[in-house]
């Protein structure tokens, strides 16, 4: 069955958020309690996944959605400061000039994704924005996303930049297309096997080409 839906995650997968969101956290970590990232530590915790930073870094759990929740309102104050990862609004205006139905679902919040799309006149290539309040249940969302438009998994394909978002793909038995330029490393991604790994935002469109035939392979494609 040839994929029609193709959802994205935001941060890291479209928008270049990394440095952002490094300093963000940074700047609230004595708020909530732990050690900030220096820059020689980012390649390491790069390697780690989600559940893996939080065990590091000592947070409370409880303490993890206030931490998310004012990540995204300060990530609001810079929003107009943020740029498209290089190359991503060429091929999503290709996607979409071929037929694509494109959306987008994050954990940031709908209008810091808005806002960012108008400021980048993008968002006309998006039918839909949602924000999942939630760093693990991301699966939850997007079967509510395809039991609402009748999409079968088969149609859909979901496209980001952590083990997190292979996982939960996994979990309802969609495709992934894990991507190398956001928050975890090449190595981390591999270690969860997403049917894709790719490394250029180009390399979507063979992708998705290429999905019109069955595919018998997994891993990095390129």
């Amino acid at each position: 069955m040839t994929v029609k839906v193709i959802i994205f995650d935001f941060d890291g997968t479209v928008a270049d958020t990394l440095d952002a969101i490094v300093s963000i956290t940074n700047h609230l970590a004595k708020e909530f309690g732990y050690k900030p990232i220096t820059p020689e530590e980012i390649s390491q915790v790069r390697n780690l996944s989600s559940r893996e930073i939080i065990k590091e870094s000592g947070i409370p759990i409880f303490k993890i959605p206030f931490l998310i929740k004012k990540v995204k309102e300060n990530l609001r104050g810079d929003i107009q400061q943020l740029n498209p990862v290089s190359g991503i609004k060429e091929v999503l205006t290709q996607l979409h000039s071929e037929g694509k139905i494109l959306g987008i679902l994050t954990s940031n919040s709908e209008v810091n994704v808005r806002d960012f799309l108008n400021n980048h006149e993008m968002q006309d290539l998006f039918s839909f924005v949602f924000s999942a309040n939630t760093l693990f249940g991301k699966h939850k969302v997007l079967r509510t996303i395809m039991i609402h438009n009748n999409w079968e998994s088969q149609e859909v394909i979901y496209v980001g930049d952590e083990t997190r978002d292979i996982v939960s793909s996994k979990k309802i038995n969609m495709k992934v297309i894990a991507v190398s330029w956001g928050f975890n490393s090449e190595e981390a991604l591999a270690e969860e096997n997403p049917d894709f790994l790719i490394d250029h935002p180009r390399e979507l469109l063979e992708v998705i080409g290429n999905l019109k035939e069955p595919v018998l392979f997994n891993k990095k494609m390129f």
